[in-house]
């Protein structure tokens, strides 16, 4: 019975993550207005990879990435008036929507990020 209990727990995890995988679109209300970014995700096993694109911002590998059931953590670096800065997202997926808090640089600017799944 234990080993079932166990196997169904993994299988019920490996859902959740493969439920992440995929394209979402997201909006996030910025000083200068409403900001978009595209987020491509890739799920193997607990680890999360692939690239964010935004239309300010261009196109950023995701690095550090994790999935824990429907939460998910990732980094990417970000260019901005010629300096580097990295953007800490933590965030979680229900169903076909996510929410992500961004914290940019050390912590100097939070953004809420709201998506939907691309189909």
């Amino acid at each position: 019975m234990k080993r079932l209990l166990i196997l169904f727990f993994a299988f019920t995890v490996a859902a959740l993550a493969s439920e992440i995988a995929g394209t979402w679109k997201a909006t996030a209300e910025g000083p200068n207005g409403t900001m978009e970014r595209t987020f491509i995700f890739k799920v193997d096993g607990s680890k999360l990879t692939g690239e964010a694109d935004s239309p300010m911002m261009g196109k950023s590998t995701i690095m550090d990435g994790k999935v824990d059931g429907d939460n998910l953590s990732f980094t990417i670096t970000v260019k901005f008036q010629d300096e580097e800065r990295k953007v800490n997202y933590k965030g979680k997926v229900t169903g076909d929507t996510i929410q992500l808090t961004a914290h940019i640089g050390d912590g100097d600017m939070t953004l809420e990020w709201k998506g939907k799944r691309v189909q």
